[in-house]
């Protein structure tokens, strides 16, 4: 008795496997969305008001995200301040706000892989000349086995170039 009961189980997937392959072929993948064109970025400097942020951090934020927007990102970026981005067609502005950040031990890390991590979560906003918000992402650095707490920083920054390399589209088509 129990060899037809294991047959008609058998039969009961094949017949259900039947059934639903069908509709899972007609199901589509979405497409990605188009990318927005960016002559070039802005990039303002980090607000940390709420956040006490040390200073060497702040300025390793900031030159970080520069270089890897320019080296990964493949775009032209300006300082803020910098005149010439007036000039700039199709340009973004990028405004960061760290919203939490914990620095670790370099020594601990050292020691240990499951204590000393240093992170740092930074709130990207994207927009165009006229105000208008783009983007908006929340993006967090950081560096847990080996390297300088500053390495936070580095992470966060390539993390933040990549979402711009995957949402804008660069002048010269890189």
């Amino acid at each position: 008795m129990r060899r037809p009961t294991m047959v008609a189980i058998g039969i009961f997937f094949v017949a259900a496997a039947a059934f639903t392959a069908p509709s899972l072929q007609a199901q589509t993948p979405a497409k990605p969305a188009a990318k927005m064109k960016a002559g070039a970025f802005r990039v303002d400097m980090t607000e940390s008001s709420e956040i006490k942020l040390p200073a060497e951090f702040q300025v390793s934020l900031y030159e970080d995200l520069i270089k890897q927007l320019q080296k990964k990102g493949g775009f032209k970026v300006y300082r803020e301040g910098d005149k010439n981005a007036a000039n700039a067609a199709d340009l973004v502005i990028l405004k960061t706000s760290v919203l939490g950040f914990k620095e670790g031990s370099e020594r601990l890390r050292q020691v240990t892989t499951v204590a000393g991590a240093t992170s740092i979560k930074v709130h990207c906003t994207f927009s165009d000349k006229d105000g208008k918000t783009l983007l908006e992402n929340d993006i967090q650095g950081n560096v847990r086995f080996f390297g300088g707490n500053l390495r936070a920083t580095y992470d966060f920054a390539k993390k933040t170039a990549q979402v711009a390399r995957d949402n804008f589209s660069p002048a010269g088509g890189k």
